[in-house]
């Protein structure tokens, strides 16, 4: 049996995620085994047709209360007055394709701008240098003018502007696990019906299960709406490598919330309606903005945020996820959400019954 993360489990049965004999949680502790046909290659057929595993939270890690849905009942989980909140931002054509100047291959991923040029990552690391240039076609070219922590580079273009290289030559950046190049199908299922404005390197994937008319369903039971902005980092699919998950360095993610997040959240506070975050990525938005009241400061922000059992949250009340890569800080979020043992018990039983995982793969409803 393969590991979801390219590396062995041990003798853990499948999604085991064995519970320490001491109570105190360890990264390791957050291991398990996934079959390699389990990770979701390709999108579903049509988009809203995966499947939905109903999740009561803090259950009693027995696996009981765990109900096999589509994602077609989601609807019925939800009750008038409900807030939804959804991450709106659009994947960028990040990915640009290149050479070194003697005729090797290089890769750039752009990240985001900086005041003076862009912060990037890239492959070989050799290429990125300071100083060393990666050469696009067009004339363009990616230079490289500071190496910074974790692998970033901050780099700048010559010959014209990131927009045009990403306009002319960007492709889509899938995840890591998906070994393959994008197709004409991935433009448009690894981005979200909501997608509005540019600026992640990754799909905020609970919401790509979405449709149209699935909102407009939402809507017609009084369920509210709203959208705000996380661009999505690469280090969502980092593992933590640290033995004890709280020394781990936390990526930074950027992101922008409303006025009218701000307000709906008052509101749904003041007629006791549930938050729900479609998303981890909402997750880490809302609880950065948070006050110690629960409200939602409007406005700009930055989060290096670190959710993991123990964190109590302020905002977020119910949770649509996907299943997450072992180790990850995703994987502790929702642990951290739904109880350690309600999800070791929610992925052995999605691992039995064959949901599907990852970016592309099936989802939870934890309430």
């Amino acid at each position: 049996m393969g590991s979801g993360r390219g590396g062995g489990g041990g003798d853990k049965p499948p999604g085991s995620m064995d519970s320490p004999p001491d109570g105190a949680l360890r990264t390791s502790d957050f291991e398990y085994d996934l079959p390699t046909d389990l990770i979701a290659q390709f999108p579903s057929a049509v988009r809203g047709e995966s499947r939905l595993l109903a999740v009561r939270r803090a259950g009693d890690g027995t696996g009981e209360g765990l109900r096999d849905l589509t994602f077609a009942d989601f609807p019925s989980l939800v009750a008038p007055g409900d807030l939804l909140v959804f991450n709106s931002t659009r994947v960028r054509h990040a990915r640009l394709i290149g050479r070194r100047p003697s005729g090797a291959p290089a890769e750039v991923l752009l990240i985001h701008p900086a005041d003076d040029g862009w912060i990037a990552m890239g492959k070989p690391g050799s290429a990125l240098l300071p100083g060393k240039r990666v050469e696009l076609d067009g004339g363009l070219a990616v230079e490289t003018l500071e190496v910074l922590e974790e692998g970033y580079r901050k780099v700048r273009f010559l010959g014209g502007t990131a927009e045009e290289a990403m306009a002319r030559l960007g492709r889509l950046p899938l995840p890591p696990y998906l070994d393959r190049e994008p197709t004409p199908e991935d433009e448009v299922r690894y981005q979200t019906v909501l997608a509005d404005r540019e600026g992640s390197v990754a799909a905020p994937t609970a919401g790509l299960h979405f449709t149209a008319e699935l909102l407009a369903a939402l809507c017609a039971r009084g369920a509210h709406v709203v959208c705000l902005d996380l661009e999505v980092g690469p280090g969502t699919f980092r593992p933590i490598e640290v033995a004890d998950f709280r020394q781990h360095a936390m990526h930074a993610e950027r992101y922008h919330i409303p006025e009218s997040v701000s307000r709906e959240v008052g509101e749904a506070r003041s007629r006791t309606s549930p938050v729900w975050a479609i998303g981890t990525t909402v997750v880490r938005a809302l609880e950065a903005a948070a006050t110690p009241e629960g409200a939602v400061r409007a406005g700009p922000g930055q989060t290096n945020l670190m959710i993991a059992p123990g964190y109590e949250f302020r905002v977020v009340d119910k949770l649509v996820t996907n299943f997450h890569l072992p180790r990850s800080s995703l994987l502790l979020l929702v642990a951290a959400f739904a109880g350690y043992r309600t999800i070791r018990a929610a992925y052995r039983h999605a691992i039995q019954h064959q949901y599907r995982f990852y970016s592309y793969g099936d989802a939870m409803a934890i309430s």
